[in-house]
Order: C-alpha cells, then sequence, then structure tokens
C-alpha cells in the first residue's frame, strides 16, 4: 500500500467520541485563558507594573494559551478527564495566592469585594469572549489537522466517517458558527439604514479569496497525489467553498427575511432538510451514491457530500447570526451578564434535550451529511465553549478588583457608571485604557489575521505531511514537531500584529 493510501485509511472508518468528553475538552481553553489571567495579575501584584516585554508575553501567551491543548490532544489524551480538574487547582492556588499577598493599605473585606463586582460597569463596546471563542476555533483546528496524521493523536477525535461525534466534527461546524458571530448583518447597528441587498453585494465581493484559496487547495491536492478523505466533502470540493458558499446564501436569506428572526429560518432549515433526509431517497444518495456502490461519476455524485451538506451549515449559520444579534445587545453591567449566561446556559439545556429527542427519534448525529442532531450538536456546543469564556472573563474581572491597576489583555475592562441624568443610559467611560497591551497578546495577534493563520497551517501541515512519515513518528518527535508548528504560525501573526499589518485581500 502506497503512503497515500496509508494516510487515507488512517483516517477513514472512525467513530468519535462521547459527547462528555468533547463537553470537558472545550472547557481545557477557558481555564487555560483563566491561567494566564491570574498569572499577569500576580505579576502585577509582585512587581508593581504589567509584564511590558513582547518576548516573555509570546512565550507565557504560547506555554499557557497553546501548549497544554497540544499535550491535551495527544500524549495526556488518557487522562482528558482530569484535566480540567487539574488545571482549574492551579488556578485556584494562583488565586489563593493573590488573595493573600494583597497590599495590606489596599485590603477590602471580600463581601465589599463581591457587592463591588456586582455594581461594577463593564466596556458595552467590547466583548472579549466573541474574540476569544474565535480565535481558539481556529487555534483548536489548526492543532488538529496536522495532529490528526500522527499516531498520538486519539482516533476518537478524529472525524466520524458516518455517524459519530469526533473533535474535528465539532470544529468544522464551530467555524461556521464564529465566522457568523461577526457578519456584517449582526454588526450593523439597528440605527442605520441600508439598501436591503447591500450587505449582499459586499459578500459577493468578500467571499473571493476563499474562492481562490478553494481552487488553490483543489489543484495543489491534485497535482501532488496529496492524502484526502474523499467521503468529506467529496472529490473537488472543500470546505473553502462551503464557507464561501453558505456565507453569500446566508446574506440573500438576511436581505429577505428580518435578521431578527433568523432563528426561525435556522431551524425551518434543518427541519426540513432532516424531513427530505428521512422521507426520500437523498440520505442513501449522500452516503453510498446514486448507483448504491459509492460511484464518484459525475460532479453531483462526485461531490455529493459537500454540495448536500451546505444546507445544514447554512442552518448554523443562520443560528448563530441570532445568536450573534443578542449577544450584541447593550450590557454595560456584571449584573447584566451574569443574567445573559444563565440564560445562554438554560438554552443550552433545552438544546441537548431536543438533541438526545433527535438522535432517538431522527437521526445520529452525521456531520457528513449535516444533518438536524448535528447542528444541534454544533450550536449547543458552540453556546456552551462561549458561556465558559464569559465566566472565565467575569473571574478575571473580580480578580482584577482586587490588585488595583492590574490589568489583563482580551479581557473586560471595568467603567465608570454611566451618567444616569442624561438620555444615553447605556453609555459607559472607561476607569483606564490598556494602552499597548493589546499590542503583547496571541489572542489579539491571531485575531487580527484570522484567515491567514488559518491558511498558514494548511500550508504547514501540507508541508509536514510531505516532508514526513507522520504516521510512524515517535512520540517525543511528534510533540516537538507540533509546537514547532504551532509556535512558528503563532510567531508570524506575532510580528505582524506588532508592526500593525493586517492582510486583507477584499
Amino acid at each position: 500500500m502506497s503512503q497515500k493510501h496509508l494516510k487515507e485509511a488512517f483516517i477513514s472508518n472512525l467513530n468519535g467520541t462521547s459527547l462528555l468528553e468533547i463537553s470537558l475538552g472545550l472547557s481545557l481553553p477557558p481555564l487555560c485563558l483563566l491561567c494566564r489571567g491570574l498569572l499577569l495579575i500576580l505579576y502585577h501584584l509582585r512587581y508593581g507594573k504589567p509584564l511590558s516585554s513582547r518576548k516573555y508575553s509570546l512565550l507565557l501567551d504560547f506555554l499557557v494559551l497553546v501548549s497544554p491543548l497540544l499535550f491535551s490532544c495527544t500524549v495526556l489524551s488518557p487522562i482528558m478527564f482530569f484535566m480540567p480538574t487539574i488545571i482549574a487547582a492551579f488556578c485556584a492556588g494562583i488565586f489563593s495566592k493573590i488573595y493573600s499577598q494583597r497590599k495590606h493599605e489596599t485590603r477590602v473585606p471580600f463581601r465589599q469585594i463581591v457587592k463591588d463586582f456586582q455594581k461594577a460597569y463593564l466596556d458595552p463596546e467590547y466583548i472579549p469572549a466573541i474574540t476569544v471563542f474565535r480565535v481558539y476555533v481556529n487555534v483548536l483546528t489548526s492543532i488538529g489537522i496536522l495532529a490528526v496524521d500522527f499516531p498520538q493523536y486519539p482516533r476518537r477525535y478524529a472525524k466520524a466517517e458516518t455517524y459519530g461525534t469526533g473533535v474535528m466534527d465539532l470544529g468544522v461546524g464551530a467555524f461556521i458558527f464564529g465566522n457568523a458571530l461577526v457578519c456584517p448583518e449582526v454588526r450593523q447597528k439597528s440605527c442605520m439604514t441600508q439598501p436591503k441587498f447591500s450587505n449582499l453585494a459586499r459578500q459577493f465581493f468578500s467571499i473571493w479569496p476563499l474562492i481562490f484559496l478553494g481552487f488553490g487547495r483543489l489543484l495543489t491536492v491534485k497535482s501532488i497525489e496529496y492524502h484526502e478523505h474523499t467521503s468529506e466533502y467529496g472529490v473537488h470540493w472543500n470546505f473553502f467553498f462551503t464557507l464561501a458558499f453558505v456565507r453569500l446564501a446566508a446574506s440573500l436569506l438576511l436581505a429577505i427575511f428580518p435578521k431578527n428572526k433568523s432563528w426561525i429560518v435556522a431551524i425551518n432549515l434543518a427541519v426540513l432538510y432532516q424531513l427530505i433526509l428521512n422521507t426520500t431517497s437523498l440520505k442513501t444518495f449522500i452516503l453510498h451514491g446514486s448507483d448504491g456502490r459509492d460511484t464518484r461519476v459525475g460532479f453531483l455524485n462526485a461531490n455529493r457530500e459537500g454540495l448536500l451538506s451546505f444546507f445544514g451549515y447554512l442552518a448554523i449559520y443562520m443560528a448563530s447570526v441570532q445568536a450573534g444579534l443578542w449577544l450584541l445587545k447593550c450590557r454595560n453591567s456584571v449584573k447584566g451578564w451574569i443574567e445573559a449566561a444563565r440564560f445562554l446556559l438554560l438554552t443550552v439545556l433545552v438544546l441537548f434535550v431536543f438533541l438526545h429527542v433527535s438522535q432517538a427519534y431522527a437521526d445520529p448525529v452525521s456531520r457528513r451529511m449535516a444533518n438536524l442532531s448535528y447542528c444541534v450538536w454544533v450550536v449547543a456546543h458552540c453556546l456552551t465553549f462561549f458561556i465558559c469564556f464569559v465566566v472565565t472573563d467575569l473571574a478575571l474581572v473580580f480578580t482584577k478588583l482586587l490588585v488595583k491597576g492590574s490589568s489583563v489583555p482580551c479581557c473586560w475592562n471595568v467603567v465608570k457608571p454611566p451618567n444616569t441624568g442624561t438620555k444615553r443610559e447605556t453609555e459607559a467611560v472607561p476607569v483606564r485604557t490598556e494602552g499597548k497591551l493589546s499590542h503583547i497578546c496571541l489572542i489579539s495577534a491571531i485575531n487580527k489575521n484570522q484567515l491567514l493563520f488559518f491558511l498558514l497551517a494548511n500550508v504547514m501541515t501540507g508541508t509536514v505531511n510531505i516532508l514526513i512519515d507522520t504516521i510512524h513518528s515517535k512520540t517525543a518527535f511528534t510533540l516537538c514537531i507540533l509546537h514547532l508548528y504551532m509556535f512558528l504560525n503563532c510567531l508570524i501573526m506575532y510580528i505582524l500584529h506588532a508592526k500593525n499589518i493586517v492582510l486583507k485581500f477584499w
């Protein structure tokens, strides 16, 4: 068997893992973020100033925000169920140290701190959890696309063949969800009046880099005979095409239907698609082709998974638009965000109940078809992931109140209460700005060039697979390669951010 066929077999015919393991895995990035924030606050408490060295800041961010994720999906995967507890205990230890080492003259009773925290106002113009969510989806995807080719990456985390919930199955849907959270329709203020199809025209011109990348990937893969998982998207189709056409179709739907009703459109799309799958021969066609023997003759047969899963991804996108609109409603207090987190948690619980019903009576989760169960699963886990980041940000806000003057990049700033005597009661005035702190934050760096980060990850993944026999790599070598791959990608983003360079082609 050739190397190409060996690698294709290595990532094929898999069944995924449990929902519980994926949920536990999703708690790791927020815990890493909390750990990084607490370490920065502890540094400020000890030295009386923030960490200003770009070199040490990059090293800290990489070792705390990225490296634990690399270990957890390779050598530490057998103890995945204990990883959140270990990191949470470490965070609790740092918090205890901060609380006990506060300066005596600035010490405030704990009850008073809790009261101040509940009354605190936050910058209403910035929701760090959205930025961190999107960056971490990108980071986790970048880790997964290379790590999956090494034997140290558990096969249960890879994409399931037909039915199942692999970590990488969630990554695809989460990427769509994260894109919709910041789409033009969500970011556009309701008071602004624009022609109905203006966003559609803007999307038409903004998707061309994705189309270009899709064709670039297609030509590269075919020309060098790179290994590919055909049942993932098909012979010619790939994720860049899916993302481009989903964005375009969503803009068309949002031009026709009110954007605050996008959740209704999402439900109708997902349910109708599932009904068609169950009541017609469409499911058989997607899984086995028109002749029932997995034929790939003709464009539709060759790319049936990529073309028809489009409807499921479109439903996820529309659901995310609704989530984005709700999240961007002006909330300028800790109390408001605690209430929001409670509502989101209730929504997640309802979605998980519906997921159980859907899997029992409709169809199990299938990324290959992007069926109803898959759509519900993706939205439920993405909202869970987002809630974790909101809770992390609130925990860091509380800790910052313990140490005056401390700051954490990509975290909420406490602001002065709005002037209730004026008409614009929702406005709040920042107490202080973080100045150059955003320049020394890896999250901000990746956020500034997200598409480039993902593109570089794809190019580096291909390069590593061409140069190295990944299937037979030893553990130490695998860890070195994965760390070098992620560090180089992060370093490039960091340098671009430091020089204030944003590479956009539209």
